[in-house]
């Protein structure tokens, strides 16, 4: 058997949206073949084109739900997988405030009607795409990866409960092998600016929010709340390179590839920037003004958050390497060269 055929196969499941496209790409790099399972809801397939024309290696996607049973069953048998990494999800923090329904449908539900189809399967490896945001408000900060459980929304509850459905899977059967990776906030673009990340509507998230600020597809930035008690009173979050968060992956696979047993990281900086700050740092990345209008807090926001990520080094011996000049120099390029997204492909 040659060498490319020899190689593990993994299945990504929403791996056409931000994080799941840049892992698919490391992950190809580093030589795994992949399969893309995603429902194209928040993501575009245009994503994938690029990643296989970034990495010369086909990034095939089959579109459709990981509650879809019969077609993962199918793509399990036909494919080989022999480990997932979990994306697919829905992830904005006020819209599970409002839709608390169908953040518990689409990402606890899925995530259970996936992980039967796993076990019938025999594929009992899996890097499942978790959040700090189960953390809720922090007692403490930087925040250890023992810290207490307490989501303060809903998104942050379907991802503790996915935590906890996942231990209990481990601890029913040893044969598992499960990384739980709780990031931050990424941010940035691969330094091609050929992927990045392509929100519909008003982008939910900070970066994004702002590079359309500069490219001039919105007129101001909303900074939702300037009260907290933080140095300049908007909210502080550890950010993270989307390149760096991706290799994180690819350091996690490696390990449950390799061994049984569940294990839980932070993927972060270790640091936090202010809102205001990353509004000006980009400005310096972009040389254009981002004009800013304070609002109301939102509902589930916290004041700061940001990780100790120690653990990651030690496990996984990945730390992160870009720092806020690289992250705001790649989303400026990626946005400048994409200002409509993948709806202006080229």
């Amino acid at each position: 058997m040659d060498e490319a055929h020899s190689a593990p196969k993994v299945l990504v499941t929403g791996g056409a949206g931000y994080i799941g496209s840049h892992t698919v790409l490391e992950l190809l790099g580093a030589g795994y073949r992949v399969m893309v399972l995603d429902n194209l809801s928040n993501s575009n397939a245009e994503s994938l084109r690029r990643v296989a024309e970034l990495s010369g290696k086909p990034a095939p996607l089959v579109v459709g739900d990981i509650r879809d049973q019969s077609l993962v069953r199918d793509l399990l048998a036909r494919e080989q997988i022999q480990a997932v990494l979990h994306f697919a999800g829905l992830k904005a923090v006020g819209e599970s405030v409002e839709q608390p329904l169908s953040y518990y449908d689409n990402n606890v539900g899925g995530t259970t009607a996936l992980l039967e189809c796993l076990a019938e399967a025999g594929v009992r490896a899996m890097v499942f795409s978790s959040s700090a945001t189960v953390y809720g408000d922090p007692r403490h900060v930087p925040i250890p990866v023992d810290a207490p459980i307490a989501p303060a929304n809903p998104y942050g509850q379907t991802k503790a409960m996915i935590e906890q459905i996942l231990a209990d899977l481990v601890h029913s059967d040893p044969r598992w092998a499960v990384a739980i990776l709780r990031y931050f906030n990424p941010v940035g673009a691969h330094p091609s600016g050929r992927i990045g990340e392509d929100p519909r509507g008003i982008p939910n998230n900070l970066m994004p929010y702002v590079s359309q600020v500069a490219v001039g597809r919105l007129a101001e930035l909303a900074v939702f709340g300037g009260d907290y008690p933080t140095l300049d009173g908007t909210g502080v979050r550890d950010y993270i390179h989307v390149v760096d968060l991706a290799r994180g992956h690819v350091a996690a696979l490696a390990r449950v590839l390799a061994r049984p047993g569940a294990f839980t990281v932070n993927l972060g900086t270790g640091r936090g920037y202010s809102v205001l700050e990353i509004t000006r740092a980009f400005e310096g990345a972009s040389g254009r003004q981002v004009p800013y209008r304070i609002v109301g807090r939102r509902p589930g926001d916290i004041a700061q958050c940001y990780a100790d990520a120690s653990l990651a080094l030690q496990l996984l011996d990945w730390q992160a390497e870009l720092g806020l000049e690289a992250m705001c120099a790649d989303t400026w390029r990626w946005q400048s060269d994409n200002p409509q997204g993948y709806r202006e492909t080229s």
